[in-house]
């Protein structure tokens, strides 16, 4: 296992990409987004055998946003098989926009894939609970079981600021509902998805996240399995195929490291035998990416040969 990046190293490389701060521009489609920072820049890395590494403002948190597609798709995964999940979501990376309804209106009527907006509206509505609380909550205590930290919840601000501009995936329910895909009301899944979206992780958290993901679903400090090692694998897979919107390609050619992005601008990456990378830079390319984040895991798998392929 490599284990030369050091913290010095860590916080070098992140200076290097510092210049790409203020090359795209938050998310400001988003209110309680649009007030981010581009210079609050971090990273770490939790590498398989429990040691950590990081730099830059690993204090800051922010909002899970899509990186929280991989957990609840882990959760849906559990709650219900692979047969209930997959009869309704897809398999199929796709090169459209995260949140465009285009496909949804062809045959078959499903979505794609758990990694866009329809696909994770769907899954979160397969998680197990009677109201949106209990869906977030079981949700939340997963996380706190995949972390070892209790303290983590979800940002009400940015929740409602979600949940109050989403008129994009309020369609892409509508649309679902008429053809079976989701059930139920269309509002509460909406609760239940924005306040997912929200849940506010630093990027030693989210890092963690990782590295449970590389190790099969086995926590690294307990040995505890909390997601059987076939999910796990799944939504790795997922990772690699779909993970950077319609970005997906080119990082895989560029970097090849299973990855989540979410529009908050962090990244969370997961390599088998290595461990887990979280990195945090607010500032969003045209395909909803973090730019530095991008770039640093580039650096890294180029220099480090951590490429999958």
């Amino acid at each position: 296992m490599i284990k030369d990046i050091s913290e010095s190293v860590l916080e070098a490389w992140l200076e290097n990409v510092r210049s790409y701060a203020h090359d795209g521009q938050v998310a400001n489609y988003i209110p309680a987004l649009s007030r981010s920072n581009p210079e609050d820049l971090a990273v770490a890395i939790h590498y398989l055998d429990g040691d950590t590494v990081e730099a830059g403002k690993t204090e800051v948190r922010f909002t899970l946003q899509s990186i929280s597609k991989v957990i609840s798709l882990a959760l849906a995964l559990m709650d219900n098989g692979e047969n209930y999940v997959f009869d309704r979501v897809g398999m199929e990376p796709t090169g459209d926009p995260f949140h465009s309804i285009y496909r949804l209106e062809q045959s078959p009527t499903k979505p794609l894939n758990p990694m866009i907006n329809a696909g994770a509206l769907a899954v979160t509505n397969m998680i197990h609970g009677d109201t949106p609380d209990e869906k977030v909550g079981r949700l939340l205590s997963f996380i706190h079981e995949l972390t070892d930290d209790h303290s983590i919840k979800y940002n009400e601000e940015v929740a409602v600021s979600e949940f109050e501009s989403a008129f994009l995936n309020r369609a892409l329910l509508f649309y679902m509902k008429q053809h079976q895909i989701v059930t139920g009301s269309v509002e509460e899944t909406l609760d239940a998805y924005t306040k997912q979206c929200a849940i506010e992780v630093n990027v030693c958290q989210l890092a963690r996240m990782g590295a449970l993901l590389a190790n099969g679903g086995q926590d690294i400090q307990s040995g505890r399995r909390i997601i059987p090692k076939h999910l796990a694998r799944i939504c790795k897979t997922f990772m690699v195929t779909c993970g950077m919107y319609d970005a997906s390609g080119s990082f895989a050619i560029k970097v090849g490291i299973p990855a989540k992005s979410g529009v908050s601008g962090s990244v969370l990456a997961s390599l088998n035998e290595f461990g887990g990378i979280a990195v945090y830079g607010p500032s969003l390319d045209e395909k909803g990416n973090s730019v530095v984040g991008l770039r640093l895991l580039e650096i890294l798998s180029n220099r480090y040969d951590l490429s999958i392929f």
